[in-house]
Order: C-alpha cells, then sequence, then structure tokens
C-alpha cells in the first residue's frame, strides 16, 4: 500500500499476524491487570505445607497433618508401614530461612557492644529439635506458577552443621539457599550453599527411614 503527498511516498507493508499472538499481547498488556502483591509469609507456609504432603503422598507415604496452628517440632507426620517420620516445613519465597533467631543469647546492658554469639544460639537450636524429626525447606524465589518449588530434606544435626559453616565459620540464624557474601561482609567472596545433596528424592526421604532404624 502506497501514500503520497507533497511528493512524499510513504510504503507500508501488511505482515500477517498470527491471531493468538495478538490475543496474548493483549493480555499481557492490558494497564487491567494487576500483580498480587499480597502474599504473605502466611501464604506461603500454607503453600509450603500443601507441596511437601503432597510430594510424600507421590513417594507412597501416608501423610497425617497436625490440627491446629503453629503445633511444635512437626507439622506433618509421614508414614509407610511401621516406619514413621515427623516433619518440620519452611517455606520461603525470598532464598533464605530464619531459623535460630530466637536462640540468641539476651544481652546485658553492658554487653550490646559484643558480637552475637551465633555458635551457642545454633547449639541451642539443634538441642531442642529432636532426631526423630527432619526438616523440609521449600523454596519459591523466583518459583513461576507452573513451576514445582525447590524442596529439600534435612536433618537438624546437617542443619547445624552447615549453620556453622555458613559466613566462612563465623556461623549465622539464617539457611541460605545460595548467597555469595560482597566485599564488606565477613565472609567476603565466599559462597554458601545448601548441598545438593539435599534435594527431595525417594532415595533422600528412605536415608532418614535408615538412619531412624539405626539408633
Amino acid at each position: 500500500m502506497c501514500w503520497s503527498r507533497s511528493r512524499r511516498r510513504i510504503r507500508f507493508e501488511l505482515i500477517p499476524v498470527r491471531a493468538d499472538l495478538v490475543e496474548a499481547y493483549v493480555v499481557w498488556s492490558s494497564p487491567r491487570m494487576k500483580k498480587n502483591t499480597q502474599v504473605t509469609s502466611w501464604h506461603i507456609g500454607v503453600a509450603a505445607e500443601a507441596i511437601a504432603a503432597g510430594m510424600f503422598s507421590r513417594c507412597g507415604f501416608d501423610v497425617s497433618i497436625q490440627y491446629g496452628a503453629n503445633q511444635p517440632e512437626y507439622d506433618l507426620l509421614v508414614a509407610k508401614g511401621d516406619d514413621i517420620l515427623k516433619v518440620s516445613v519452611k517455606g520461603s519465597q525470598d532464598g533464605e530461612w530464619g531459623l535460630v533467631q530466637s536462640y540468641l543469647p539476651k544481652r546485658r546492658a553492658d554487653e550490646k557492644g559484643l558480637k552475637p554469639d551465633y555458635h551457642a544460639a545454633i547449639d541451642a537450636w539443634h538441642k531442642a529439635h529432636g532426631r526423630k524429626t527432619i526438616f523440609c525447606f521449600v523454596q519459591f524465589y523466583q518459583v513461576s506458577l507452573e513451576q514445582l518449588p525447590r524442596i529439600y530434606l534435612a536433618s537438624p544435626a546437617e542443619i547445624a552443621k552447615r549453620l556453622h559453616e555458613t559466613a566462612n565459620g563465623r556461623g549465622d540464624t539464617i539457611l541460605y539457599e545460595k548467597k555469595t557474601w560482597t566485599s564488606r561482609a565477613w565472609a567476603a567472596g565466599t559462597t554458601d550453599e545448601i548441598p545438593m545433596t539435599w534435594g527431595f528424592s525417594e532415595k533422600r526421604v528412605m536415608q532418614f527411614i535408615r538412619a531412624k532404624k539405626v539408633r
């Protein structure tokens, strides 16, 4: 198609466009659409517990959920025959799980300048959790709705060891999925990361079942 005015010629070309792409563009570009920014830690906790229950069920375990909110020690009981595990589920949407903050020793007024004793807090946290309980960490950070979150399983002893080693041995109250410390940090240039062996699998679950039988 051509159009001319004052001796200027402008050429227009009609390019066929797939209808489905046009529809998709209109849907995702509509100014009326609003992103859901109301996902709270409560929502993440509910989602994490539901997904964890589904994963254990897929591995052939019977799953029982504790009745009532904020039950101590564990959220799920998973069983296969006579084998039972207590599971504490921790969800996150920021790449980390705060675990030990409440166990930091309280300081007196004259001790406020001292550095936190992370190792004492980690040991106290470890002591507070029974050996028959395992943790299921569910991570939603940068996970779309169409994807499964990343899921990890670990014992309290494994978690305590990882926390003691965090920040180049300084220790920390937070379990990081993967964190590289910046130049101003205590552990500048080092990276803390959850071991790949913690990834959720039926084999990983059975490791805890066998370990429980040995005790």
